[in-house]
């Protein structure tokens, strides 16, 4: 039987889906990789890989693709994994360094200096910058280490009244119903229980796991995400 290949993320957001996966029948019928953001985009993209979980920025390049999942990497308000963190007060900032491994959040960061905070900023890919994006397990315990830090989730509500979906389960084909269930099933009896994954990370000073991942973080794909996605994909075609 061939398997289907699926690519997740390696950050602490998805550890619980991942625990869903691992303790599920499955694991079976898939081949798993673990890769950064973008890297997931790529590979569903170009078909390296049959379904992924998705920075919803990608999806503005894809002739096709199907949510097959109820879940998602969201949150309500704040996130505090997705950051612009900077040297000085947002309104003063004239160059922004851009986040390597996300083009979602890179997106957001725009759209909220565009539209929230009415600031022209120079982007940079790479070099010095007055500002810059960061997103996932490197920003955890770092936001007390810097003059500013804006969590562009929080942002995000802010300027919309909505909650945010950094990323979804797409794939780049139609998956039978019979997989695609059992994978839902999975990724729900991980999401039922977060906690369970705590005993295997690392301490870090002024970071809080728990309230991460069962505060921070909304794994459900619920009808204001979906149109939170949509606002985000008509704002990003913009920039």
């Amino acid at each position: 039987m061939n398997k289907y290949r699926v690519s997740a993320v390696s950050y602490t957001n998805t550890l619980p889906f991942l625990s869903g996966i691992h303790h599920s029948e499955i694991m079976h019928e898939i081949e798993l990789s673990l890769d950064y953001p973008s890297e997931c985009a790529r590979k569903v993209m170009e078909d390296e890989a049959d379904l992924g979980i998705i920075p919803i920025a990608a999806l503005a390049n894809m002739n096709e693709y199907h949510f097959v999942a109820d879940y998602c990497i969201g949150t309500n308000d704040y996130v505090d994994s997705v950051f612009i963190f900077s040297d000085k007060p947002i309104q003063e900032i004239k160059s922004l360094r851009l986040d390597k491994q996300s083009k979602t959040s890179n997106g957001l960061a725009q759209i909220l200096l565009k539209k929230l905070w009415k600031v022209d900023v120079q982007v940079l890919h790479e070099g010095d910058a007055d500002a810059y994006v960061l997103i996932g397990d490197r920003t955890f315990g770092k936001k007390d280490e810097v003059p500013y830090a804006y969590d562009l989730g929080h942002y995000w509500k802010q300027l919309t009244g909505l909650p945010f979906a950094f990323a979804v389960w797409v794939s780049n084909k139609e998956l039978p119903l019979s997989f695609t269930q059992k994978f839902n099933q999975a990724l729900a009896d991980g999401v039922a229980n977060p906690e369970a994954v705590l005993g295997e990370l690392p301490a870090i000073p002024n970071f809080d796991y728990q309230y991460y991942l069962t505060k921070n973080l909304d794994f459900h794909l619920t009808a204001e995400k979906l149109k939170a996605i949509s606002l985000y994909l008509e704002w990003y075609k913009e920039l």
